[in-house]
C-alpha cells in the first residue's frame, strides 16, 4: 500500500551521512534490509505519524503533532505512531564535521520551530548516532500501555536534544518511566527482547514499503489508502486542514 498519489522520494545528494532539508524540513532516510512484512489493516480512518526520536526535524514538529493528536481525539480519530528509523546502526564517525553538521541543523530547527536545543553533546569524546535504540524504546513502552506512547516519545526527544543524554544506554530510560509510572525494571526486559527488536524492524521495513523517505511523515489513512498530510516541518493548521479536506468536509 503506497501513500495516495504521492511516493516520498528524493534526490537530495549530501557528503553527511544522512541529509535534512531546511526548507522542508524533511529527513531523508537510508534503505533497510527488508522481509514481507503483512500490514494490518483496520476499518476507518486514522492518523498515522511517521517518525524518529533522533529525527530533529521530528522534534521540530512536536508541538503541532501534540495539538493534532488532541484535536483528533475530539473528533474520534485515532492517532498512532510507526517508528521510522532514520539512522538504525549509526556507525558515522564523530568528527568535526559530523558534529559541525548536527550543530548547525539543530539550529537551524531550533530557528523555525522555536524548540529547545542543548549542545553539551558535542563536548563528548565518542558518540554514535545510532536511533534504533531510541525507536526500540518507544515501541517497548507502547506495548506497555499505548496511551502513553506519544507521550514517552517526546520525552525521550526531550532528554536527548535538551539534556544530550545518550539513547543506547540504558539509564537514559530511568527518569522517563519514572516520570510515566512505567515500570523501569519491566521495560528494561522489553527493551531488550527479540520480540521489542524484531516489532521495531518490522516498523522501519512497513514505513518504507508505504512509499516514506524522510521523516517527519504524517499520514491520513481512510480504509485501504494513505494520504499525505505532511512530509517535513508543518504547523499544525496544516495538518489538521488536510484532516478536515479528507474527512470532515
Amino acid at each position: 500500500m503506497l501513500i495516495n498519489s504521492c511516493l516520498i522520494m528524493s534526490n537530495a545528494q549530501s557528503d553527511t551521512p544522512f541529509f535534512c532539508d531546511p526548507e522542508t524540513g524533511l529527513c531523508i532516510i537510508p534503505e533497510v534490509e527488508s522481509d514481507k512484512v503483512a500490514v494490518e489493516q483496520k476499518d476507518g480512518v486514522e492518523i498515522i505519524y511517521v517518525g524518529d526520536p533522533m529525527c530533529s526535524w521530528c522534534w521540530g514538529i512536536s508541538p503541532a503533532l501534540h495539538k493534532l493528536e488532541q484535536r483528533a481525539a475530539q473528533e474520534g480519530i485515532p492517532f498512532r505512531i510507526v517508528v521510522g528509523g532514520l539512522r538504525p546502526g549509526g556507525g558515522d564517525p564523530w568528527n568535526e564535521q559530523f558534529q559541525n553538521f548536527l550543530k548547525h541543523h539543530w539550529e537551524e530547527v531550533n530557528e523555525r520551530s522555536g524548540q529547545p536545543f542543548g549542545y553539551s553533546l558535542f563536548e563528548r569524546e565518542s558518540f554514535n548516532y545510532d536511533t534504533e535504540p531510541s525507536c526500540r524504546a518507544v515501541v517497548a513502552a507502547r506495548t506497555m500501555d499505548p496511551t502513553l506512547e506519544h507521550r514517552f516519545f517526546e520525552l525521550v526527544q526531550h532528554h536527548f536534544y535538551v539534556q544530550n543524554q545518550d539513547p543506547a544506554t540504558d539509564t537514559f530510560y530511568a527518569p522517563i518511566c519514572k516520570s510515566l509510572g512505567l515500570d523501569y525494571e519491566a521495560f528494561l526486559k522489553l527493551f531488550h527482547s527479540e520480540e521489542i527488536i524484531a516489532a521495531t524492524k518490522a516498523e522501519f521495513q512497513l514505513n518504507r514499503q508505504w512509499g516514506v523517505r524522510g521523516y517527519p511523515t504524517v499520514l491520513l489513512r481512510k480504509d485501504q489508502q494513505l494520504f499525505l498530510l505532511a512530509n517535513g516541518y508543518a504547523e499544525f493548521e496544516q495538518l489538521w486542514g488536510g484532516v478536515e479536506a479528507q474527512v470532515l468536509r
